[in-house]
């Protein structure tokens, strides 16, 4: 896989992040879906590259699209590379915006299967992704132990995209360990977006968000949960990029 010669990479904490804009990695994805080819996206913060360090092998691979998620991304970019990402693709805002999208232009809309969060939280959340008139085939809350049962369950529903929302690592472990026994074309890493959809958990005012001020807005909400992640782990973060440098 050719990366020296990538102008749409940028390379961050060891992980082959891609700065892309909405329109181009809507293409490269359907592309990919279209031609048959199953890919994993995953949005990629301060919290997945501490987390998921340990198997940035795999996340690297060529059937994997990492794109950046936040603004510690970016304040990292700039340190290393002195380039900005040219737009915030988190996967909150993308992921329903990807799926609207191809339920308004495609014959066959994508079949959406739904995986993850508490019970009851992915049904609500399929609802409100039908009153975009996204194809929601299947849910499955995220305290399922039977992974055969699940993956049945999926390939049976016909879906064609599957939205993983388990949180940091856990989402990315499951789909590199079980893609290989999924139909499904795309495989997508959703972290918090069930609960967002359903209404368990607020967003930032767009004011904020636009500010790229929605870690604030979380943090207020959820100070015990949070205040490590957005301090002692936002500095491993940005020492962990610049001691992997370009890499």
């Amino acid at each position: 896989m050719a990366v020296a010669d990538d102008k749409t990479m940028l390379p961050l904490g060891g992980l082959r992040v891609r700065a892309l804009t909405y329109r181009s990695l809507t293409r490269r994805i359907s592309t990919a879906v279209e031609t048959d080819r199953q890919i994993s996206l995953f949005f990629v913060n301060s919290n997945l590259v501490n987390k998921c360090d340990s198997f940035r092998d795999e996340l690297n691979g060529p059937d994997v699209i990492l794109v950046n998620d936040g603004i510690a991304m970016n304040i990292a970019s700039w340190l290393i590379h002195r380039r900005s990402f040219p737009e915030n693709l988190n996967g909150t805002d993308y992921t329903p915006a990807l799926l609207a999208h191809n339920a308004r232009v495609s014959d066959r809309p994508w079949g959406v299967y739904l995986f993850g969060s508490k019970p009851g939280i992915a049904e609500r959340a399929a609802d409100k992704l039908r009153e975009k008139h996204v194809r929601v085939v299947g849910t499955c809350d995220g305290y399922s132990r039977d992974n055969d049962a699940l993956i049945r369950s999926i390939n049976e529903s016909g879906a064609d995209v599957v939205l993983v929302a388990l949180g940091n690592p856990l989402q990315e472990q499951w789909v590199l360990a079980y893609r290989g026994r999924l139909q499904a074309r795309l495989l997508i890493g959703v972290g918090a977006l069930l609960d967002f959809l359903a209404g368990n958990v607020p967003r930032a005012p767009r004011f904020l968000r636009r500010m790229h001020l929605e870690w604030a807005f979380r943090l207020s909400l959820e100070p015990t949960r949070l205040m490590r992640r957005y301090t002692l782990d936002m500095a491993l973060f940005l020492a962990r990029c610049v001691s992997r440098l370009r890499s």
